[in-house]
Order: C-alpha cells, then sequence, then structure tokens
C-alpha cells in the first residue's frame, strides 16, 4: 500500500477512535516489515501482571501544565457617589479635618478589580446625658459621661475613632424634654471641643427629632455634619429642607427593606438634596438577631448601585452599637455562667463581628461604642486595604483595649 495511503488510513482510525471510543477488526491481514504498538499510560496499567514483557521501559506520569491565574475582571455600569463630612475654613466651616465615604466602583476589597478611594470609618456613639450603658462600655467612659465635648475628645485621641455621633437623647418629652435651643448649643460645644465633623441625632421621638435636628442644623451651618435621620415615621421634610438651608448630609433611614429604602432615597432627591448629600441606612440587625437580614439587604443595595441603579448609589450606613442589646454582648457571665465567657471579651467580640460581616458587604460608616471593638474592627480594614501584606500585627489586648 502506498505510503499516502497508510496516512490516510491512519486518520481515518483515528477519527473512529475519537468519535467511539473503541475500533474491532475482522478479517484483516496486516503485512509490514516492522510493526511499533504505542499504549497510553491507562492501558498499560489495565495489563495483567506478566502480561506484558518486562524489558518494556517504565512509563513516566504526565506533567501538569503550568498556568498563571488571572482574576476575572468585571466592569459594572454604576458607581457610588463619594459624601464629605466636615468643611474647612477656606470651604466654609471650621473644621480642621474632614472626612469622606462611598466612590466605590466595584465590591468591597475587590482590589485586583480597583482600589476604592476610601475606608470603611468608624463614628463613636457619644451622648448628650449620662447613659445607662453595659459595664464594658462604662467603665471606658465613666469620667467624662456628664460632658459630651469631654466624651468626644476622649473617643477620638484615645480610642481612635474617626468621627463622633452626638445623640441628643435628653430632648424626649419622656426625660428630660430638653428645649430644642438647648440641644443645639451642646452641638456649638462639642463642635469647639474637636476639629474633626460629627454626626447629630436626635432623641428617636418621631414629634420631636424634626425640631430638635432644625435647631443644631442651624447651629452648625456650613459645618456640613450630617442629620439622623429623615424617615417615614416623621416629618422627614423638615430634616431635609434644614439640611439644604445648612449645608448639611442627611441618614436616610428605613428597615430592612431595598423597596422602601429606595423609595425614600427618592423622596429626599425629589426634594431637592443632592445626592452627595445623602447617607442611606437600611438598619443594622445584630449578631444572631437577624443579621442574616441586614447582611441580605446591605448585599443587594450595593450591588443594585453598582449595576446602575442611581436611586441606590449613595454610600451605606451601619448601627453597629445595636449588637449590644443582645443578650449575649452585654449580660454577666456571673449570671449566666463560665461556659459564655467573659463579657469582657464577648461583648466587644459581638460588636466588632458585626459590623465585620457588613463592611464584606460594601458598609461605608459605622457607629460603635465599645474601644476595644472599634480596634478589632478597623485592624482588620487596613489589612484588607493596605497593599503591603506584611504579617498582620496582634489586634490587642481585648481587656484592657491597649494595643
Amino acid at each position: 500500500m502506498p505510503t499516502n495511503d497508510i496516512t490516510k488510513l491512519g486518520k481515518n482510525i483515528l477519527e473512529i477512535l475519537e468519535q467511539f471510543g473503541e475500533l474491532e477488526l475482522e478479517d484483516v491481514t496486516m503485512e509490514a516489515d516492522e510493526l511499533v504498538l504505542r499504549m497510553a499510560a491507562g492501558v498499560a496499567a489495565m495489563v495483567p501482571p506478566g502480561a506484558m514483557p518486562t524489558a518494556l521501559p517504565a512509563l513516566k506520569p504526565f506533567q501538569l501544565i503550568e498556568e498563571k491565574f488571572k482574576p476575572p475582571i468585571q466592569e459594572y455600569p454604576g458607581q457610588v457617589v463619594e459624601v464629605q463630612f466636615g468643611q474647612t475654613k477656606k470651604e466654609g466651616g471650621t473644621r480642621k479635618q474632614i472626612r469622606k465615604i462611598g466612590g466605590e466602583k466595584v465590591p468591597p476589597f475587590y482590589r485586583f478589580e480597583y482600589d476604592n478611594p476610601n475606608r470603611p470609618l468608624v463614628t463613636f456613639d457619644v451622648f448628650d446625658m449620662r447613659m445607662s450603658l453595659p459595664k464594658p462600655i462604662r467603665e471606658h467612659f465613666d469620667e467624662v459621661m456628664d460632658d459630651p465635648g469631654e466624651w468626644a475628645k476622649k473617643s477620638l485621641k484615645e480610642y481612635g475613632a474617626d468621627l463622633v455621633t452626638v445623640h441628643l437623647i435628653s430632648t424626649d418629652p419622656y426625660i428630660k424634654d430638653t428645649p430644642a435651643k438647648e440641644a443645639a448649643k451642646t452641638i456649638e460645644d462639642v463642635l469647639q471641643a474637636i476639629d474633626t465633623p460629627l454626626l447629630i441625632g436626635g432623641s428617636g421621638n418621631p414629634d420631636k427629632d424634626p425640631e430638635v435636628l432644625e435647631a443644631a442644623a442651624a447651629a452648625a451651618e456650613n459645618e456640613r455634619l450630617m442629620l439622623n435621620s429623615a424617615s417615614d415615621n416623621l416629618d422627614w421634610k423638615r430634616v431635609v429642607e434644614a439640611a439644604k438651608k445648612y449645608n448639611h448630609n442627611v441618614l436616610s433611614w428605613t428597615q430592612l427593606d431595598v423597596n422602601n429604602q429606595k423609595k425614600m432615597n427618592q423622596l429626599i432627591l425629589d426634594a431637592g438634596l443632592p445626592k452627595n448629600h445623602i447617607v442611606q441606612d437600611a438598619t443594622t440587625a445584630a449578631l444572631g438577631y437577624g443579621l442574616q437580614y441586614s447582611f441580605s439587604i446591605y448585599e443587594r443595595v450595593r450591588m443594585a448601585a453598582l449595576k446602575g441603579e442611581a436611586d441606590l448609589q449613595m454610600p451605606l450606613s451601619s448601627g453597629t452599637t445595636n449588637a449590644w442589646g443582645a443578650r449575649e454582648a452585654y449580660m454577666s457571665d456571673k449570671k449566666k455562667g463560665s461556659e459564655w465567657g467573659t463579657v469582657n471579651f464577648r461583648g466587644p467580640l459581638w460588636e466588632a463581628i458585626t459590623g465585620l460581616s457588613l463592611a464584606l458587604n460594601g458598609c461605608d460608616i459605622f457607629m460603635m461604642l465599645h474601644p476595644a471593638s472599634v480596634q478589632i474592627f478597623k485592624t482588620v480594614v487596613e489589612y484588607l486595604t493596605s497593599k503591603k501584606k506584611d504579617k498582620p500585627s496582634p489586634l490587642l489586648n481585648w481587656v484592657t483595649t491597649k494595643a
């Protein structure tokens, strides 16, 4: 048989083997001066011992193909707006420092796609009156709890807060019913005590809060603080109008519902407040008390924003202090027993894990209470956002909260 015909026959046989996996020949006579058989390693392994000549060389294993991993890069059509807290003297305010959140173009910590411009921030909760806080928190602030300005300074200088949130709790008609003008004076005092921006919270009373936030906004004109909050259970229009008139940001607060969050944002935008003056808070449920719902809602809000949903393209806020409402966080180990461990470990971890869980979904600012929680949180965020990947340092001594 001519050589070309042999080559053609060989190709045909290979095609048949590839299609059917086997080939059976009947009544075939092969004549050749020399015949060479090559067997695949898998076939050779199936041959019974002693059936193959021992003279054949040992088969070598296959070599793995080396391939460099390339992360899947995805482009997102949407972007979260950047929101600034505070204004310097040049901008019309008095703050020596400003803070920014937002600006994300990719999901959190997806640094192989893009380095988001701003890290998550921590704001310490400060109150305008002495509060009945859990002992692990109270022991760090007991000497300053009668002075919101000193409380704010200690939070910033000793415990690493980026901002503070002043809650005007005493204005609640069922607590002290402090007048709005007096509450505004408290905000002025805190602004004098610190040089960073702050956030302003009311008492939670829907009838009194709009009046209180209006007065506080006027007292801090052009400082670009944040009014907490505009929600559908109070006269949110008064809060938004105060923010517009005195140049502040507003927290758009809803309860664990993407559609309600979008609706609230739309109402605020339609009222004329720019998108870069809005932060949204979809409510933080604590670890073990519904955190999975918050996790899901925050994730849906952030991914919708990156996919182009314009009415959700604002930074996210978390009331991480809600973690201290969980009995596991505050209950004394003497009452429950040693199996829960000391509350000085348990409480801060409960708050830190609640915050870090939402940070993985793109939350931008975290309201927190315990110094150790803040140190744990900020250490992990620093490691995830740092360009250097050195061995992470020990977090801290959780009992004394000293690094």
